[in-house]
């Protein structure tokens, strides 16, 4: 009988000994280096448990770019926890497969409570909330943030369509297509690519805008983009705001933006996926302010929150509009709650899904807000970032371009110009 796996995850030693491995694979691995080390075809009688298990590291591991090592400070953090990973593991055992209430109520269930925990944890607006008398919101655990902004844009679209529809006799007839044609969307030049290819799939124009100084995207500058488009027979749908830009981390000002977007009647997206953690401590919820305005706001819990990927909160603020664009009703997939209970198959582009708020619930259990806050005001954002930011500042071969903003700090060497971003865990 094959050992346990959590035996043979000790016996790898592989977290404990993680430090001690080299943080990007060697030179020796190329594009198909895994070629040489695996047969051509799998085998046909089974194998050895230890052989297999052997090969993880002669085959798996020189190929590995190790992103819990401490000394890993690029892209972005990805931290796990003994939670998060015990939770992933009860949930695969599991195996709900969660498309309606009906297919696994427990999957459904814990979600919605534990994205309202989430909701309340940060400060976000009650109307995200599933269980408040006076929202129509809720949120939900999406795989990733780009899959979210393309989930959002999706939404604005429909929506936007309909709206065009029923009020303009021009457009009463004309095919969808047609009129998705003159859509455009918003976003600052130092939006993720995932905002880019959200345009892309949705055939939505994405017009990205330059931002201020402080590589801010401002009011009067959407303000100025949105009245050219309309001169031009174009029709504003969505502005994607970013709260912790992938460059530089800098905030869009929402205070500015969202009333913007309300008098124009822009559906609002936030994008906080590297930020969205820091608002747990209520002193670093500053560029919240004009958070009311918004339709939608993501955010990755898989970066700060011990919480591992996949693991992506999303939320809107009416779910009518988020249902309206996703829901088919075949016949094999209603059951006799279908008109009370929420089926998150209508608020995502898959129909399947996990059951990922497992991971969440035992880590926010475990360690609970106290100690959160503390990692995030520790660790990730103030004592070691400044530590770090304080050491370039005094070294004159180097300048920083940019303000250092929570576990960011952006610096180059003057002789070359060469910009370096180093993510601070």
């Amino acid at each position: 009988m094959a050992a346990p796996l959590s035996c043979e995850i000790h016996r790898l030693g592989y977290l404990t000994t993680i430090r001690e491995r080299k943080v990007t694979p060697g030179p020796e691995v190329k594009p198909g280096y895994m070629r040489e080390l695996l047969p051509d075809s799998a085998p046909t009688d089974p194998e050895d448990w230890d052989c297999i298990f052997r090969d993880i590291e002669k085959v798996i591991m020189p190929g590995v770019v190790h992103w819990q090592s401490p000394y890993m400070h690029a892209y972005y953090p990805a931290l796990t926890s003994w939670p998060s990973m015990l939770g992933d593991m009860l949930a695969d055992a599991i195996n709900n497969i969660g498309f309606t209430w009906a297919s696994s109520p427990a999957c459904t269930e814990l979600e919605m409570n534990v994205m309202d925990w989430l909701c309340k944890a940060l400060g976000l607006p009650t109307f995200f909330l599933h269980h408040h008398p006076d929202s129509t919101g809720g949120g939900i655990l999406q795989s990733t943030v780009s899959e979210s902004s393309l989930v959002a844009l999706l939404a604005a679209r429909k929506h936007r369509i309909q709206q065009l529809k029923r009020t303009d006799p021009a457009d009463r007839d004309l095919d969808d297509s047609v009129v998705n044609s003159r859509l455009v969307a918003y976003a600052s030049d130092q939006a993720h690519s995932s905002v880019e290819k959200a345009g892309l799939i949705s055939l939505v124009k994405i017009r990205f805008l330059p931002p201020d100084d402080h590589f801010s995207l401002r009011g009067d500058t959407l303000k100025q983009a949105i009245q050219e488009d309309r001169r031009r027979g174009l029709v504003p749908v969505m502005l994607c705001a970013t709260l912790g830009t992938t460059g530089v981390c800098a905030f869009d000002d929402l205070s500015e933006l969202g009333p913007v977007c309300a008098e124009e009647g822009l559906w609002l997206h936030v994008d906080a996926a590297y930020a969205g953690s820091a608002f747990l401590c209520p002193e670093l919820r500053g560029p919240l302010g004009g958070i009311e305005y918004a339709d939608s706001f993501a955010f990755n819990p898989s970066k700060w929150m011990m919480v591992h990927f996949d693991c992506t909160a999303f939320w809107v603020k009416d779910k009518c509009k988020l249902q309206q664009t996703f829901s088919v009703d075949p016949v094999y997939l209603r059951h006799e709650n279908s008109d009370q209970a929420t089926d998150f198959m209508h608020w995502q582009i898959p129909l399947s899904r996990r059951f990922r708020s497992l991971k969440l619930w035992f880590v926010m259990r475990c360690f609970g807000l106290k100690n959160l806050q503390g990692h995030i005001r520790h660790v990730c954002s103030l004592s070691m970032a400044k530590l770090l930011e304080s050491l370039v500042r005094c070294d004159p071969n180097f300048d920083m371009p940019a303000d250092r903003h929570l576990g960011l700090v952006v610096f180059c060497l003057k002789v070359c110009g060469l910009c370096l971003c180093c993510i601070v865990l």
